[in-house]
């Protein structure tokens, strides 16, 4: 059995979780997130509090699906309960953002500042001249708007200059060095 797909989904009180077909729908404080799963051998059932997955069959694809589908539907209810956050941090002499109506303008060392515009459903903070807080309730649509904000400058291993996860540790790299 899959170890993550055997795990039941605690879902709290205010939180409600309806499926139609292949489609799941989670209502919740912060508001509802709808996905569509393949849910194909699957049974998903939803009783007292907690959503369980079990598979109607054992082929390889039904068994990576199991896992998924779980991380899907805990992700969801997740997200509409406390949602997700990624911070960001600029690295660099001269880099620095500013808050521009809901969007951002990052100053990364071009000759034009960039205009960051962000996606629905998603809300960017600014905290001081290096810090960008991304956050939302789709678990993956706050990991893509950061990783497109960090797109724009990576960390380079030779100074470690650039827009880098908070936690992200940048190995660095030696400068070269005369022969002696």
């Amino acid at each position: 059995m899959s170890l993550i797909g055997g795990k039941p989904i605690i879902i709290p009180k205010d939180v409600t979780v309806t499926l139609d077909r292949n489609t799941a729908q989670v209502k919740g404080p912060k508001g509802t997130l709808t996905q569509v799963l393949p849910l194909r051998h699957l049974e998903v059932i939803i009783a007292e509090g907690l959503a369980t997955i079990k598979r109607t069959s054992q082929s390889l694809q039904t068994k990576a699906n199991h896992g998924l589908v779980r991380s899907l539907l805990q992700n969801m209810v997740t997200g509409v309960t406390a949602g997700f956050t990624k911070r960001l941090e600029l690295i660099g002499t001269g880099y620095r953002v500013q808050k521009q109506g809901s969007g951002l303008e990052l100053s990364l060392g071009f000759s034009h500042p960039i205009v960051v515009v962000p996606k629905p459903g998603i809300v960017l903070e600014v905290e001081g001249n290096n810090f960008i807080i991304v956050s939302g309730m789709d678990k993956q649509a706050v990991g893509q708007q950061a990783a497109e904000i960090r797109s724009h400058r990576p960390p380079e291993p030779y100074k470690g200059k650039g827009i880098k996860y908070e936690d992200e540790v940048i190995r660095r790299k030696a400068g070269k060095t005369t022969a002696v």
